[in-house]
């Protein structure tokens, strides 16, 4: 771990990994783990509803949504290529629902804010100190979703309403509609990402209790890392009971070489951009 743990931070395990029930492999993005764990977590009474990134009628705008059900997190799955800002439901999840175990999924820039509010002594701790599974997801960049209509309406040929999955793999921006799989390069989405990607250094959500994404894993499965005791529990009691199946990360391709490329690679462009806009009497966070 001690090689890798500067492109993947502190984690305990990192494993292949994916859901066992073909319900949730069918609507989700890879293998499904965000999905499975946050029922798995409800069903088993781990945390009491979650906050997801919820469907509207406005496509891809996803809408922060508190999941109560297991339906209901199941109906939020599949990734969103667009900021679904799930935090500002965490004090209604809280004061409203009353809840005191909250389950969540967030890039790595919102779990970066929740452990902030986690720590900090005053007002928000008492809210955030409620969520008992953060799960990350790999991001990254993230897009406005102005921008997803711009390229993909201007450059990839499709309309926004009828795409139905979005994925980023083998170098492009890939959509599905009833019509036809078609792809863009990566390159060629560059400028329309939120203008704090830019500068972000975390590529694998290093402080979630979980962290999840496709990158390193087959087709199907996800790569899994987890981080801290009581997500490294719940992960290890849903693969007990059936819920999740787990590879080796040996055993599969392309592995975690591809990943921590890909990490460092976020890392290296974010610092030599937070040391251009340093340069140019700029704020940055970092």
């Amino acid at each position: 771990m001690e090689d890798n743990k500067m492109a993947f931070g502190t984690y305990k395990e990192v494993v292949s990994a994916r859901a066992t029930d073909k319900q949730i492999q069918k609507v989700s993005q890879d293998g499904g783990i965000v999905t499975a764990l946050l029922t798995y977590a409800l069903e088993e009474n781990i945390i009491e509803g979650a906050i997801v990134a919820g469907d509207t009628e406005d496509a891809w705008k996803p809408e922060p949504t508190i999941a109560m059900t297991p339906e209901e997190i199941i109906a939020a799955a599949g990734t969103k290529y667009t900021f679904s800002p799930n935090a500002i439901r965490l004090k209604e999840a809280v004061r409203q629902y009353g809840l005191e175990k909250i389950g969540t999924v967030a890039t790595p820039c919102q779990v970066m804010g929740l452990r902030k509010m986690q720590s900090y002594p005053f007002a928000t701790r008492f809210v955030a100190d409620k969520i008992a599974l953060l799960i990350g997801i790999f991001c990254m960049e993230n897009f406005p979703r102005d921008s997803l209509r711009t390229f993909v309406e201007g450059k990839m040929n499709s309309s926004l309403d009828n795409v139905n999955k979005m994925d980023i793999g083998k170098g492009k921006f890939w959509i599905t509609d009833p019509e036809k799989e078609s792809g863009l390069a990566l390159k060629e989405t560059h400028g329309y990402e939120q203008a704090g990607c830019n500068i972000c250094l975390d590529y694998v959500a290093e402080l979630a209790d979980v962290s999840t994404g496709s990158v390193g894993s087959p087709d199907g499965w996800s790569t899994v890392f987890t981080r801290t005791d009581s997500g490294a529990d719940i992960f290890t009691a849903a693969v007990d009971a059936g819920i999740l199946e787990t590879k080796p990360m040996d055993d599969v391709k392309p592995g975690l070489g591809l990943l921590e490329k890909l990490s460092n690679g976020k890392k290296d462009k974010g610092r030599k951009e937070i040391e251009r806009r340093v340069n140019m009497g700029l704020p940055s966070p970092f």
